[in-house]
């Protein structure tokens, strides 16, 4: 098992889903709810968005060489588009953009599906955490534990989103406006440092495999 995998797994799936930033959104989504559908509602989005998320890793390699697009080539994509998140974290954009989805969301479709659109989608399986979670899953060597590993961090992350969304009134009010925008800011700066290094490991990759041609 490579431990250096499954920690640079952990925290680049754990900042691109970001449980604690989904928080205040979760409370927004779910106003005047009883707590019976609040569960139900974080229960529903967190089983699908592990599932998304599963399938980007189990057929996103495949679907990629279909496309004949190299996994390099996608690990530098992947990483400028992580670091693009990680720049509307630091710079407190991220949280605005998913307030938007979550309101629009709610005067379109109904409550009942709200679990599925906006909360699974995109607010935790959005493009960024399937890029994450496809480059990831290309980082695994074609290892089979490393892969297991790699759901296995997937269904402990979003075991921590609904643990999240069971304590979402409790943690934003504990967090307040100033915990939540040094928190974000953290993640966003570790982010950041996370997508550069594989943009760099995607470049060198490709470059070595040009040359090998």
């Amino acid at each position: 098992m490579d431990l250096e995998f499954i920690k640079t797994a952990f925290l680049t799936l754990f900042v691109a889903i970001d449980p604690p930033g989904l928080a205040p959104i979760f409370v927004a989504l779910t106003a005047g709810m009883a707590s019976a559908e609040r569960k139900a509602v974080a229960l529903r989005g967190v089983i699908i968005a592990f599932f998304i998320l599963a399938a980007a890793a189990l057929g996103g390699k495949a679907l990629l060489e279909a496309l004949g697009v190299s996994i390099p080539a996608f690990r530098i994509a992947g990483g400028l588009l992580l670091f693009s998140i990680a720049v509307e974290m630091v710079f407190e954009k991220r949280q605005e953009r998913r307030a938007e989805s979550a309101e629009k969301a709610i005067t379109i479709d109904h409550v009942r599906s709200i679990a599925a659109f906006p909360l699974a989608i995109p607010l935790m399986a959005g493009p960024g955490a399937i890029t994450a979670t496809i480059v990831q899953a290309a980082g695994a060597k074609d290892s089979l534990v490393n892969f297991a590993a790699l759901v296995g961090i997937l269904f402990v992350i979003f075991a921590s989103c609904y643990v999240v969304f069971l304590l979402a009134e409790r943690i934003d009010r504990f967090l307040g406006v100033t915990g939540r925008v040094v928190l974000t800011k953290l993640l966003g700066v570790l982010l950041a440092a996370i997508a550069v290094q594989v943009v760099g490991d995607g470049i060198v990759t490709f470059l070595a495999n040009a040359k090998a041609l």
